[in-house]
């Protein structure tokens, strides 16, 4: 058992170490800089420690994934993932600290002394300038991650913890491409895609490494087929835990790989720069990927079913060693690829116009009808979203169909005409103008928070999920396990509240446009980001509370929903009148000073935004109102006829007895009043 993670590690380890150097070679990632050369061991150290922090990050994440959708909470081999997880934390914590001390002697190469001149410069370096402050956050995460998980070590401590653990990728991610470049948003996606998508794979494989030794074979079958479940809690089944891992990692796969052209796309500028030295790190490291793809699936296909012999086992374990030597190799390639100039440069030209210093991107021609249809801007991040969720409904309903079970037709092209309509918005013509125009930031704005949710609450996602995910019984939790866990939780319980959702849905207008958040939207891609899940979500849950059929703890009576659904809308209205009634520009420093010399000024194209919100926000509440009215005439309909059925079923037997109670108080009346006459 330990000879196998022993060589595990160590082929990981050597095999990152030589091709690191071998790519710093190629490309020159080490050359020191003919002007303030910091010395052979910053150049050498600064890759090196980067590489180390990576895999440590690996670690982390990785492990923190793969228990929590293949081992059982509360036993030796989820305990030992949050401890090798907590391992990797605490390498990247200590690398990351190191790397940020070597990334400002590399940038600034001050003479190292113990006097406090040295310390201030360094500490205006960790608080002052955007790099520093990345590489401060990111220890800071990193140190907060390794404690928790010390001290949490159940579902949901887990849970939030991988949270944490995913987002400490991010700070580096927008540091990881020059802010001034155009491309920067695509290039901080797919860097933010590729750490994450590589983290899972390689992390989750050096898991399965660590766990090894409590594997079992395939527990023996009952007469009737169903696997025993193991006498020991301590023990996993091997077989089922790399197949749990294989679907991870093909999922990581293919955003490693989606996100890897991107950013290839962004440094490169054009494929002819492929054959620079840059470039022809990039083949390699390409051809790894490929050649791990192919690796895995293979013997995944060949092996897994075949662990329950020794024999097998361990060629698969050796192959699993083999495929850490390409992961280690790939890991190498990376880092120095991080350190290599590429092609494009990382230098902003001297002269910019307006818009290219507000966007880092030149201004478009004007927004003709032409180009409602063939304006776009790629953002890499819901591309890679919008097609795992068509994917992963489409194969739902596939499964369902091949079971015997049906599923609504209106439903499935609801969620693929919901998801076709959020790509455009994300990726289409109102994405590569809402930032030159505020008119048409404000129609993405009213797509993402009605038209869309209502397409997608719709297509029932949940239903579909919980009909379609194959139950667990062995205590770990999947995808069905992790639903039923989000819809039951007292923060979905909170949000999901009529009033709530609703007063979500208000505030976020009023507290988003009249307050600095639209201007960090604007100013920051992580803020544009967050505008657009923001608004999907708030949105989502508010048409829920209304026409979903998704459940959720409370949903108010229909005409409840017409009423609060009337006075939302009245507030949404107002928001719209609002804005058309601004004597000063939104943003001014941005929607005014793009020097544009088509369409509408400023004022009027912000006058033609509110608008927007007022009118073309009432059109999906025409359509929500007449579906709570369609479905609260059905509901009356379906009680109508449930009390017609047992009626027949009782042959009236309540009527009667209703009548008669009527007649016999009827007869106690005129005994009473005869009474009283005599």
């Amino acid at each position: 058992m330990n000879s196998y993670r022993l060589a595990g590690i160590s082929t990981l380890v050597v095999s990152a170490a030589i091709a690191l150097i071998a790519a710093l070679v190629v490309g020159g990632g080490a050359v020191p800089p003919k002007l303030l050369d910091p010395g052979p061991i910053v150049m050498w150290g600064l890759p090196a420690v980067k590489l180390i922090a990576n895999l440590g990050a690996a670690a982390m994440f990785g492990s923190l994934v793969l228990a929590l959708f293949g081992l059982r909470s509360g036993t030796k081999p989820f305990d030992v993932a949050l401890d090798t997880a907590s391992i990797g934390a605490a390498i990247f914590t200590i690398t990351s600290g190191l790397t940020a001390f070597l990334t400002f002697m590399a940038a600034f190469n001050p003479k190292l002394t113990a006097d406090r001149s040295f310390g201030e410069q360094f500490g205006r370096f960790l608080l002052e300038l955007p790099l520093g402050q990345a590489w401060l956050i990111t220890t800071v995460m990193g140190a907060v991650i390794t404690l928790l998980l010390f001290g949490w070590r159940n579902w949901t401590g887990t849970m939030l913890t991988a949270v944490l653990a995913a987002a400490a990728f991010l700070p580096i991610a927008t540091q990881g491409h020059s802010g001034e470049l155009s491309g920067h948003e695509v290039a901080v996606n797919a860097i933010l895609l590729h750490t994450v998508g590589a983290a899972v794979w390689l992390g989750g494989l050096l898991l399965l490494v660590v766990l090894r030794g409590f594997g079992v074979t395939r527990a023996p079958q009952t007469a009737s087929g169903k696997r025993k479940k193991a006498a020991d809690a301590d023990r996993i089944d091997l077989a089922v835990l790399v197949a749990r891992y294989s679907s991870l990692a093909l999922a990581a796969f293919i955003v490693v790989a989606i996100s890897g052209v991107a950013r290839t796309m962004v440094a490169l500028g054009d494929w002819s720069e492929l054959l620079s030295p840059y470039g022809l790190i990039v083949l390699g490291k390409s051809a790894l990927l490929i050649a791990l793809g192919l690796f895995g699936a293979w013997y995944r296909q060949k092996l897994i079913r075949h662990l329950n012999g020794e024999k097998q086992s361990r060629s698969f374990w050796t192959l699993i060693i083999g495929e850490l030597s390409l992961m280690g190799m790939a890991s190498g390639a990376a880092a120095a690829l991080a350190r290599t100039p590429p092609p494009v440069g990382e230098t902003a030209p001297a002269v910019q116009t307006p818009a290219e210093r507000l966007t880092r991107n030149p201004l478009p021609p004007e927004l003709t009808l032409e180009r409602w249809f063939t304006a776009y801007d790629w953002d890499i991040l819901w591309i890679i979203a919008v097609g795992f969720a068509v994917f992963l409904y489409v194969a739902a309903v596939v499964r369902l169909h091949r079971r015997g079970d049906s599923w609504s037709v209106w439903r499935t092209l609801s969620w693929l005409g919901g998801m076709l309509m959020l790509l455009w918005v994300t990726c289409g013509p109102l994405n590569a103008y809402q930032e030159y125009l505020f008119s048409v930031h404000m129609m993405g704005h009213m797509m993402l928070s009605m038209a869309i949710p209502v397409l997608l609450v719709s297509g029932m996602p949940v239903t579909l999920a919980l009909r379609s995910i194959r139950k667990r019984d062995d205590g770990t939790r999947g995808g069905r396990e992790w639903i039923l866990w989000a819809v039951h939780s007292p923060y979905s319980k909170f949000i999901t509240h009529p009033f709530v959702a609703a007063g979500i849905f208000v505030a976020s207008l009023w507290a988003f446009y009249f307050t600095d958040l639209v201007r960090w939207a604007m100013y920051d891609h992580l803020g544009h980001e967050w505008m657009i899940i923001h608004f999907l979500i708030s949105g989502y849950l508010f048409v829920m509370t209304l026409i979903g059929s998704d459940p959720i703890p409370y949903r108010l009576p229909y005409a409840g929903r017409l009423i609060t659904l009337i006075a939302v809308m009245a507030m949404h209205a107002f928001f719209g009148v609002a804005i058309m009634m601004q004597e000063g520009l939104i943003v001014a420093e941005w929607f005014g000073s793009m020097g544009r010399t088509w369409g509408a000024t400023p004022m009027e194209d912000q006058y033609v935004g509110g608008g927007i919100a007022w009118s073309v926000g009432e059109i999906p509440t025409m359509v929500l109102a007449t579906v709570v009215a369609i479905q609260w005439s059905r509901s009356d309909d379906r009680l109508q006829r449930r009390r017609d059925r047992h009626a027949d079923r009782t042959g009236e037997a309540e009527l009667e007895e209703y009548n008669a109670q009527l007649a016999a108080l009827a007869e106690k009346d005129e005994r009473i009043a005869a009474h009283d006459g005599r």
